[in-house]
């Protein structure tokens, strides 16, 4: 923690002008305090002059879009995976830009799950107890697919406490089950914020003869990575989040180079290899890259803000964005402790072992998101008591920070959230 760090508003605006990125003012900020980065980041001005560039391709070459467009619509999965590679540390050939973050797991879990039973390794997968639901969904379904018991054939790693995981017990775990085949984690907790080892944990995988695969939805755009320099087998994720790349934008994946020439679990007519695919064979042949894990045709309007968006990203630069989220996380905990005494800091508060957003955890927490939102500051709930705040360090700064607590502040002290109604249904 940074011990210099001060409670005023002049503190903020003077960390602000000595310390802001240079690109805040290339984001659509719909709200007064838009605090929601880590669940649904804003429209930039990039975003938005890519996608107009796709309809103008689309008005001006139709069809010719797939061969003439710039880039030509045809690669353009390949491209903007090219295009990320640096992101999560990969070689070029081994990111993709396809499908939805869910069927990534599926076709990736699919295809490895497929490898153990050919070589004759272990049949299980080991998760934990605090991932995003839909990576269960997922794998769960595999197992099924194969005629796995997913009860059986799924080890659940317990945390401690309700919000983090130790590496420690993904080893335990693994020296208990001596038939895992894949370990599949997430690299950023969604509730917590924690972040995982993902390089002792791919390491603890190998040395199990298991295969290591990562949901990187809640790191990537704000944690650098080195996937292949750590061995890493597989990932997915989304770009709507800390990529800013807009709602229901396409999503990516990574696939180590030792597996490329694989036929995915879900083998699709846009992995084939594009040498050969408009011949229109009834054979299955896949790319020799992660490109041979894509589905169907790329949607290329969801997938144009995601190239405008990393103009700024490449622009920036990974190291910066994270060391400066590091900072506005680290001035947001700061606050929280000094000013908020009734709320608990539920994240991590060693910087290595956090990612881009803090829980602030409160018994009343739905109410309280609600009457945030109520006063102009957008964020979201986790249940059982998480309000998560993102200060995104692309658009936020420091004073933002202090204006979100000065207002939970005051929401805690006149009980404004007693307004609104416990917890339903819907979107959180």
């Amino acid at each position: 923690m940074d011990d210099d760090f001060e409670r005023g508003r002049e503190y903020a605006r003077e960390r602000d002008r000595s310390a802001a990125l240079g690109v805040r003012d290339r984001f659509y900020r719909p709200d007064d305090l838009y605090m929601d980065g880590n669940s649904l980041g804003p429209l930039s001005t990039d975003a938005e002059r890519v996608l107009q560039h796709v309809l103008d391709e689309w008005r001006e070459l139709g069809i010719r879009g797939w061969t003439d467009g710039d880039p030509p619509w045809f690669h353009y999965g390949e491209h903007l995976g090219e295009r990320l590679a640096s992101l999560v540390g990969a070689r070029d050939d081994e990111v993709v830009v396809a499908n939805s973050t869910t069927v990534n797991i599926h076709t990736l879990v699919g295809t490895f799950l497929t490898r153990c039973d050919r070589e004759n390794r272990g049949q299980k997968v080991l998760v934990n107890e605090l991932d995003f639901p839909t990576d269960h969904y997922a794998i769960r379904a595999q197992l099924r697919n194969r005629g796995l018991g997913p009860d059986e054939h799924l080890v659940v790693v317990e945390s401690r406490d309700g919000r983090t995981l130790r590496e420690d017990d993904v080893a335990a775990a693994l020296d208990a089950h001596d038939d895992v085949g894949i370990v599949f984690m997430p690299s950023v907790f969604y509730r917590s914020g924690q972040l995982l080892d993902v390089e002792r944990i791919t390491a603890l995988a190998h040395a199990h003869d298991a295969y290591a695969g990562f949901d990187l939805a809640h790191s990537i755009g704000a944690v650098p990575h080195s996937l292949a320099d750590h061995g890493v087998d597989f990932a997915a994720w989304c770009h709507y989040k800390y990529l800013n790349a807009g709602p229901g934008a396409v999503a990516g994946l990574y696939v180590h180079r030792d597996y490329h020439g694989e036929t995915p679990a879900l083998a699709g007519w846009w992995g084939h290899e594009k040498e050969t695919q408009f011949e229109m064979r009834t054979t299955y042949t896949p790319a020799q890259s992660a490109g041979a894990w894509q589905t169907g045709t790329i949607p290329v309007l969801s997938a144009a803000p995601l190239l405008g968006v990393m103009d700024i990203v490449d622009e920036v630069g990974i190291e910066a964005l994270r060391e400066r989220s590091v900072e506005l996380t680290e001035y947001l905990v700061f606050l929280v402790d000094e000013r908020l005494p009734e709320c608990t800091v539920g994240t991590p508060r060693d910087p290595d072992r956090r990612g881009g957003h803090v829980a602030v955890e409160h018994p009343e927490g739905y109410r309280i998101s609600e009457a945030l939102k109520e006063r102009g500051v957008v964020v979201d709930f986790r249940p059982p008591n998480v309000v998560r705040v993102c200060p995104s360090p692309f658009f936020v700064g420091f004073e933002e920070v202090w204006e979100t607590v000065d207002r939970l502040r005051e929401i805690l002290d006149e009980r404004e959230y007693e307004a609104f109604e416990r917890r339903g249904s819907g979107v959180t």
